[in-house]
C-alpha cells in the first residue's frame, strides 16, 4: 500500500512516498481503508513540538475516515463495513490501524472528506472548551486565531453549546467568511491591541475562557482579557513566540486558571478517556446537521506535498484534506 512518511531536514519536514506492507490490527485495533484523511499543523511544520527533533522517517497523518475491512480478536461492538472516523497513527496512507476505544461511527450527515476532519481537531477543541474549559451557555469565550482549523471548530463548538463567541485573525477577509457560523465579535488584528474592544463587548467583566492558538505574542494581552475565575487554554504558538509575561497578581486576585492542551506526553489510556463524553455530548450535533466541519480545500492523495505548502502558507480557513486514491 502507498504510505506517506515524513523526516525532518535542516528544521524542516520532509515526505516521502512509500510502498509498505497493510498492517495487521491488534487484538484492540481495527484496520481501516482510508477513504479521506486531515493535516494538522503539529506534526507537519517544523517548530510546532509534536513531530519531535530526530532524523528518522515517521508515518504521518492523524486522523481519518474510512471503512472497516478487518478487526482484531478481542475487538467488539464493530464489524467489518462500518463507516468510522478516528484518531491514527499514519493516516496519511491506503489503510490505517485505530484502536478500537478511538473509533467513531461516522454520521450519515458528513462526508467523508468532512468525517476525517472531526476526530482530532474536535476533540482537542472539547478538551478545551468541556473537559477543563467548563464553558457553559451564555460565558463569553476568546479564540484568538480563529480562523485556524482549531479556531473555526472552537467557534463552532463553542457556537453550539450557547456561548458568546469573539475572536482574533490579521485577514478581515476570513473574519467575514466566518462571521456567519455566529461570530459575535470579528477583532482584525494579529497584535496584542484587543483588550479595550473585549472590555467593551463584555460590560468591562472580561470573557470566562480563552483558547490562544497564536501564542506567546498576545498571551498577555489574553490575561488582561479574562474575567474573575476565567480560564485560558493553550494550544498552540504560530507565531513562534514560546514565552510570555505572567500578571502573577491578575492571576492570584482573579482567581485565573491556565492550562495547556496536548497529546504529546499523555498516555493512550489517557488520550482515550474523553472518548466517552464526546461521543455522548458532541457526535449529537453532527449527527444532526448541527455542526459540519469547515474545508478550505481538498487535495488528492498524491498532493500532500502541495497540501502541506498551503498549511506552511497559513492562507487556508479551516481544514485541509487529503482524499484517498484507494
Amino acid at each position: 500500500m502507498k504510505s506517506y512518511w515524513m523526516h525532518m531536514e535542516n528544521g524542516t519536514g520532509v515526505l516521502e512516498l512509500r510502498d509498505i506492507a497493510v498492517p495487521e490490527p491488534g487484538p484492540q485495533q481495527v484496520l481501516v481503508r482510508v477513504r479521506a484523511s486531515a493535516l494538522n499543523r503539529g506534526e507537519l511544520i517544523a517548530g510546532h513540538g509534536l513531530h519531535g527533533k530526530g532524523t528518522a522517517a515517521k508515518p504521518v497523518g492523524m486522523e481519518a475516515a474510512g471503512e472497516v475491512v478487518k478487526c482484531g480478536a478481542e475487538v467488539q461492538g464493530i464489524q467489518v463495513g462500518d463507516a468510522v472516523m478516528g484518531r491514527c497513527p499514519g493516516a496519511f496512507a491506503d489503510y490505517a490501524l485505530m484502536e478500537a476505544r478511538e473509533v467513531m461511527p461516522k454520521p450519515a450527515a458528513l462526508s467523508w472528506e468532512e468525517a476525517a476532519s472531526v476526530p482530532l481537531t474536535f476533540l482537542v477543541v472539547y478538551d478545551m472548551l468541556v473537559t477543563q474549559g467548563r464553558l457553559k451557555a451564555s460565558e463569553w469565550l476568546l479564540v484568538t486565531g480563529v480562523s485556524s482549523g482549531v479556531g473555526v471548530a472552537s467557534l463552532q463548538l463553542g457556537k453550539a453549546l450557547g456561548a458568546k463567541v469573539m475572536g482574533t485573525s490579521g485577514s478581515a477577509e476570513k473574519l467575514a467568511r466566518i462571521t456567519p457560523l455566529g461570530l459575535d465579535l470579528a477583532l482584525h488584528t494579529r497584535a496584542p491591541d484587543f483588550h479595550d474592544a473585549v472590555m467593551q463587548a463584555t460590560g468591562g467583566k472580561g470573557v470566562n475562557l480563552v483558547v490562544n492558538t497564536v501564542g506567546g505574542s498576545v498571551f498577555a494581552e489574553c490575561v488582561r482579557c479574562m474575567a474573575f475565575e476565567a480560564r485560558l487554554a493553550t494550544v498552540g504558538y504560530v507565531d513562534g513566540v514560546l514565552k510570555g509575561d505572567l500578571d502573577i497578581e491578575a492571576l492570584h486576585a482573579k482567581r485565573l486558571t491556565l492550562f495547556g492542551v496536548s497529546n504529546k506526553l499523555r498516555t493512550p489510556e489517557q488520550r482515550a478517556s474523553g472518548m466517552p463524553g464526546f461521543k455522548a455530548d458532541v457526535l449529537p450535533f453532527f449527527e444532526s446537521g448541527r455542526l459540519k466541519p469547515v474545508i478550505d480545500k481538498v487535495f488528492e492523495f498524491e498532493q500532500l506535498p502541495a497540501a502541506k505548502a498551503m498549511m506552511e502558507s497559513n492562507q487556508h480557513l479551516g481544514k485541509i484534506v487529503l482524499r484517498s486514491a484507494v
